[in-house]
């Protein structure tokens, strides 16, 4: 228990909280270089890349997520919002290497109201490893792991692909780790993902997925990428 206590405090040394154009936080890594969210509107860009351009993408009730990368659990808090306006039944599975602790979390100013401020720090303060129901029509699962070895065992309507860029995490975007993600999609599944590079569209493209290159986000990315199965 200290260890993790000790491992944590080492990990948000190099975690520091920033604010983007739309007034929403960020938080920086100074050891991968490189902030959570687009530093031209961490909710803004969200909301985009993963609500309007994958999530809106599934016209139907029960939907069930998976995302690389909870980190700031901005995505995870949009959705569940998403759920709740629009009675969703939404199954939310992440994965998350690096945890941030609560130092962090708790200074992010996500939640406009104090109910959605409180179901923020819920995703937060969730239990690790067990599906945990949220807000009635909503449940979480997050999984602390390294995505490049972790199998995959149930399948998924959307993905959201929120790793760190290919310069500073190549592991995270190669045709293993697509061709697995693929497989374990649903027929008719979306994967969204704020890059756009070349070289990754034609790796989905390769494991089988069908990919379009679409606006991004309004002052942000010029393109982002959306696969569908």
């Amino acid at each position: 228990m200290l260890y993790k206590k000790y491992a944590l405090f080492y990990k948000n040394m190099f975690q520091h909280l920033r604010f983007t154009d739309d007034g929403s936080h960020t938080v920086y890594n100074s050891l991968v270089n490189e902030c959570y969210h687009s530093v031209h509107g961490a909710r803004s860009e969200s909301e985009h890349i993963f609500i309007r351009s994958g999530l809106h993408e599934m016209h139907r009730t029960d939907i069930s997520v998976f995302e690389v990368g909870f980190g700031t659990g901005l995505n995870a808090l949009l959705t569940l919002e998403e759920a709740l306006q629009k009675q969703l039944s939404v199954h939310y599975t992440a994965v998350e290497r690096y945890p941030i602790g609560p130092d962090l979390y708790e200074q992010l100013n996500y939640g406009a109201t104090p109910q959605e401020r409180d179901i923020f720090l819920q995703l937060h303060r969730a239990e690790w490893e067990r599906e945990v129901p949220l807000g009635g029509c909503f449940s979480l699962k997050k999984t602390e792991a390294d995505f490049t070895q972790m199998p995959l065992f149930e399948s998924y309507d959307v993905v959201y692909y929120d790793a760190f860029s290919p310069e500073r995490q190549p592991e995270m975007w190669g045709e293993e780790l697509f061709a697995k993600l693929y497989d374990a999609m649903n027929e008719g599944g979306v994967l969204v993902t704020y890059c756009a590079k070349g070289v990754v569209r034609r790796t989905l493209q390769a494991v089988g997925f069908r990919v379009e290159r679409i606006a991004g986000p309004a002052g942000g990315k010029r393109e982002i990428l959306r696969a569908r199965k």
